[in-house]
């Protein structure tokens, strides 16, 4: 008999809580549980084998947590882990268990917005590196062409809350016009980090009304609704109370206080440590 269990999410730092309080609104009835592996984070300049070996360790933690669908809140996870873990790992160490990442359902959804034809993506340096946007685009909407500009320093911004001082937003306009000033037709950004919806409005003021700035957290809340309707096998497996419950790899306090201002309410996370 299968086990049943919450849904859990993944991410290196904090930005997956954008996409769980999505996922909590499109599934209220669901329960949860988020994992972030804050002390390891970030994971954005890592490289692609340290990505996937502490990836492919928090999915198996929260396998341990009776978990049999994960989702990776994070792009880099996404982008440098997913696929290894989907083909090689999962039939070995849990055949019937399920890992979806964010990359697919935003590509998916982005080519349909522009109307230029040219969109522009804004990650970190690991997203934009591992080429997998360009890849996934090219499959869903291959007329449409992709601009990609890395921002190694918003993550840090955004975590330390730096990003409304004016050092801060120095950064935030420079990067913005650097992926604008690539291709005068970009009408549709997606913001491929799932921190940087923290900046939405601040990358819209300076992109103006005529571009779309799209954050992934609705993306994929909807296509993981649409996943459990075409897979019942799955949506059976899933408890559903309504509740919610954090872990983290950094010290708990420090957790708290960055996720309760990331969602906020207060948080109360418990430790986990590799």
């Amino acid at each position: 008999m299968e086990v049943l269990g919450p849904i859990g999410v993944f991410d290196s730092g904090y930005g997956g809580l954008t996409v769980l309080a999505e996922l909590r609104k499109k599934l209220p009835q669901h329960d949860f549980i988020y994992f972030g592996d804050n002390a390891r984070a970030p994971y954005g300049n890592r490289s692609f084998d340290v990505v996937y070996e502490f990836t492919l360790e928090a999915v198996k933690f929260l396998f341990d947590q009776s978990c049999p669908l994960v989702i990776l809140a994070c792009n880099t996870a996404s982008a440098k882990a997913l696929r290894s873990i989907q083909q090689k790992d999962l039939p070995q160490i849990a055949p019937n268990n399920r890992v979806l990442g964010v990359i697919r359902p935003s590509a998916e959804v982005i080519g349909e917005r522009t109307k230029t034809g040219h969109v522009g993506i804004l990650g970190t340096l690991g997203t934009i590196n591992s080429g997998s946007y360009p890849i996934e685009l090219a499959k869903f909407a291959p007329s449409v062409q992709v601009h990609q500009h890395a921002c190694p320093m918003w993550v840090p911004l955004i975590e330390n809350q730096q990003y409304t001082h004016p050092a801060g937003q120095q950064f935030i306009a420079e990067d913005t016009n650097a992926l604008m000033n690539s291709h005068p037709e970009i009408d549709t950004i997606l913001l491929a980090c799932t921190h940087y919806p923290v900046l939405k409005n601040q990358i819209e003021a300076l992109v103006g009304p005529a571009v779309q700035v799209v954050a992934q957290g609705p993306i994929v809340a909807d296509k993981l609704k649409d996943y459990l309707l075409a897979h019942p096998e799955m949506a059976s497996r899933l408890t559903k109370t309504g509740t919610t419950s954090y872990i983290t790899s950094e010290t708990t306090a420090v957790f708290n206080e960055k996720a309760s201002y990331f969602l906020g309410e207060q948080i109360k996370a418990e430790h986990h440590s590799f």
